[in-house]
């Protein structure tokens, strides 16, 4: 049975790494037409949700942290199967052994349950451009995690942007319908479900995205006079 590690790397990082070892383990098995490269790269994102929910929001590590996780899995018509009850990890900061592999051990017992809920994304309305186009940041609790511009369309709109937690996601050209006056409502309302279809994918492609939203916030609050609130480091990867 062959089985996912990470080694050892800073915590900031896990999620790249957990993609790109899934993909060079399998490439041989993507080659021969066994499994698709978009049933890796949602294996990949389900598990960095698993990872994030235990690192970040159980333990409370940091992006500097080292970490290490080790897991099986199988490759079942088409589709990789974790084994959570496989699952082991290390995190050398000062948190003991036993803290930890409590923490692992009451979130396996919980796997389907956590899989099946939905991420608690919420959406913040920044500004409306000059062009008419709508930027939210999307949240994670308190945290901002990524950012959607919405270009409204008769009665539809077009929304493109990404997040990076808990597992890097972009929306490459979504499209939702509303009403007049109903625009903020339904962004709420279907962003968990824009994020759950969008394409999984390195977290630097994702600071990208970011960083020229931001930018872009940044060009329309100087014209107003206003000054925005940046985001002190989009992403998880810097030392």
């Amino acid at each position: 049975m062959p089985t996912l590690s990470t080694g050892l790397i800073i915590a900031g990082a896990y999620a790249d790494k957990v993609r790109r070892t899934l993909f060079a383990q399998l490439r041989d098995k993507i080659k021969q037409g066994e499994i698709t490269n978009q049933e890796v790269a949602k294996a990949a994102g389900e598990l960095n949700r698993v990872l994030y929910y235990i690192l970040v929001e159980k333990l409370k590590t940091d992006k500097g942290d080292v970490v290490r996780a080790r897991i099986e899995y199988d490759i079942i018509d088409g589709q990789v199967k974790w084994k959570y009850d496989t699952l082991r990890l290390e995190v050398f900061r000062r948190i003991p052994d036993e803290d930890v592999s409590a923490k692992v051990y009451e979130i396996i017992g919980r796997i389907e349950e956590i899989l099946s809920k939905a991420v608690q994304y919420t959406v913040e309305k920044v500004l409306t451009t000059k062009l008419g186009d709508h930027i939210y940041w999307i949240k994670l609790g308190e945290k901002r995690v990524g950012a959607i511009i919405v270009t409204p369309l008769n009665g539809s709109a077009i929304v493109r942007g990404a997040v990076l937690d808990p597992s890097p996601v972009i929306i490459d050209r979504g499209r939702i319908e509303y009403k007049e006056g109903e625009l903020d409502q339904v962004i709420s309302r279907e962003i968990v479900e824009m994020l759950r279809v969008g394409r999984h994918a390195e977290s630097s492609e994702v600071e990208e995205i970011l960083k020229d939203i931001e930018a872009l916030i940044e060009v329309e609050f100087k014209a107003k006079g206003k000054e925005v609130e940046k985001v002190e480091a989009w992403g998880r990867s810097e030392e």
